[in-house]
């Protein structure tokens, strides 16, 4: 279980363990029954089963509390989930759901896979069975997903450690019913644990609960379970290619409004190809979300495809640097006039070649599935990575010279304007912000006062040393927090300026996170961008 209790946007809380930070209840009333649970504050430092000390809540959902708690017979802290149930239940139903829950937590405490969380024991407290788990220290994938989408590499390898944990508990017949971004925890050394294997399940999971809500996640379960079938292993898969499609598409496939119309979703809609995931990784999440769960891809062709999709991309050839020999003069006469002008233009190519490298040392070639998009209307190319969307002005609007392109997950863009000299007639070139980054000699006054049009609050980093096919060129880093009180995240933008000999001025802005996993991926976006940029006329 997670140290942190953190759980990503999304989250159910009728059924995570870990999840939610924990929020003040309302005292309970009175009732006939089992006596109701002690209020929690009172338990911090409770001893259960002689053994397991409570330290602090980490977490809790709808079917329980997570604590962190110090293992005194053995010297080591653990997580230790306190089981609920719903307080509508009769009673002889709450004894049938104990009672499930102390089969299935030992049928889970079988399972030995480096991705499945250990369960250690089986604390039977007032006839409540309290779950001993291993304590993994680490972030939820929800958590991960707030910053952006995984790269396909990176979502195959996460799914290929979730595969083995299903095909682990399959084995031992144990359904996880509930697989999703905030049940897996990202650990140290990249380890990947899946957490949950249907301890905390009631056995009607596949209908509607007395409330209406759905004992699970809507947007994750399988169409089989909406109809009120009887879930198998096939069903867990299709939660797998949900989630596979989430991770890579920064989108839920089948997330709508309200609980009703997901599940409608999940019965009768089909998601749009996955963009951002092709090749073996595209064919498992097709293969995965087909309704009939008969037709789905079995687990071992989908460990087949990951194990491809996960693959690091095979070493660059290296190419065998062109040497020119000078002619021999003994063999002139053979040589003739066509082979003196393949030799000039052997020449011309060298030279040209060596020109480019002089002038633009950091260009080319683009990194592995990057494209370059020529943008006619802006004179411009613009070098971005596949499955980019592009993000153009309306038809009628005014301000037409700009383009941008995201990841699908909204996360890292990189957006290229143009101001032309000839449409400038408030001279706002001269006037601002942006020409205020080059003193009146045309040099880059990195270390100048200018005040740039940057989001409040912003720190910025210029460099001096910014140039574009060596001419003067202009680049800042700003570092900002978002404005949303809610919710504010740290960003980053690194700002490219160029101004043509014509007069006109470009800007290239990436921003991407500025804390977290994709930062250092929005980074290497901001370079490549930076150093591919094409302007036609410099």
């Amino acid at each position: 279980m997670s140290s942190d209790g953190g759980v990503g946007h999304g989250a159910d809380e009728t059924t995570s363990y870990l999840l939610q930070p924990p929020k003040q209840q309302p005292e309970a009333q009175p009732k006939q029954g089992p006596p109701p649970p002690r209020p929690q504050e009172a338990d911090d430092g409770r001893l259960i089963a002689g053994r397991y000390r409570l330290l602090g809540k980490l977490g809790h959902g709808g079917m329980g509390t997570v604590w962190r708690a110090q293992d005194e017979t053995v010297d080591r802290e653990v997580a230790v989930k306190e089981p609920r149930v719903p307080d509508h239940l009769p009673e002889q139903e709450r004894a049938n759901a104990f009672e499930r829950m102390r089969r299935e937590a030992r049928a889970a405490a079988r399972l030995d896979h480096p991705a499945v969380v250990n369960v250690h024991d089986v604390a039977v407290v007032d006839d409540r069975p309290w779950i001993v788990m291993e304590l993994v220290r680490g972030r939820t994938l929800g958590d991960v997903l707030h910053e952006g989408t995984l790269g396909a590499r990176e979502a195959a390898r996460i799914g290929l450690q979730v595969l083995g944990a299903l095909e682990a508990a399959h084995a031992a017949g144990v359904l996880h019913r509930d697989v999703k971004p905030d049940n897996v925890l990202l650990g140290r050394y990249d380890r990947v644990v899946l957490t949950d294997f249907g301890i905390a399940r009631i056995e009607g999971d596949t209908r509607l609960t007395d409330t209406g809500g759905f004992v699970g996640s809507p947007e994750y379960i399988a169409p089989e379970r909406v109809l009120g079938q009887r879930p198998g292993p096939a069903s867990d898969l299709w939660s797998l290619g949900v989630l596979l499609y989430t991770a890579t598409e920064g989108v839920s496939p089948f997330r709508r409004s309200n609980t009703p119309a997901t599940l409608q979703s999940v019965l009768n809609s089909t998601p749009a190809a996955p963009a951002a995931a092709s090749g073996p990784l595209a064919e498992v999440i097709e293969g995965l979300l087909r309704k009939d769960p008969a037709h789905r891809l079995p687990a071992d062709r989908v460990r087949t495809l990951l194990e491809e999709a996960a693959k690091p991309p095979a070493p660059p050839v290296p190419t065998q640097r062109a040497e020119f020999t000078a002619p021999d003069v003994t063999r002139t006469r053979r040589f003739g006039r066509a082979g003196w002008l393949a030799v000039g233009a052997a020449l011309v190519v060298a030279a040209v070649a060596a020109y480019l490298v002089l002038a633009d040392p950091f260009a080319g070639p683009l990194p592995d599935g990057w494209a370059k998009k020529p943008e006619a209307e802006l004179g411009a190319g613009v070098a971005v990575p596949a499955g980019y969307r592009a993000v153009r002005p309306a038809k009628d609007a005014t301000d037409k010279n700009w383009v941008t392109y995201e990841d699908w997950s909204g996360g890292v863009w990189i957006t290229l304007e143009l101001t032309r000299k000839s449409q400038d007639s408030l001279n706002e070139i001269k006037n601002s912000a942006r020409s205020q980054m080059y003193a009146d000699d045309e040099k880059f006054r990195g270390q100048g006062e200018y005040t740039l049009a940057m989001p409040a609050g912003a720190r910025t980093h210029p460099d001096d040393t910014a140039t574009y096919h060596g001419k003067e060129a202009a680049k800042n880093t700003a570092v900002y927090t978002t404005n949303d009180s809610q919710n504010p995240r740290p960003r980053e933008l690194q700002i490219f300026y160029y101004r043509t000999a014509a007069g006109d001025m470009y800007r290239l802005t990436v921003g991407y996170p500025g804390k977290g996993d994709f930062t250092a991926r929005g980074r290497e976006v901001a370079r490549a961008a930076i150093a591919n940029l094409d302007i036609d006329k410099l």
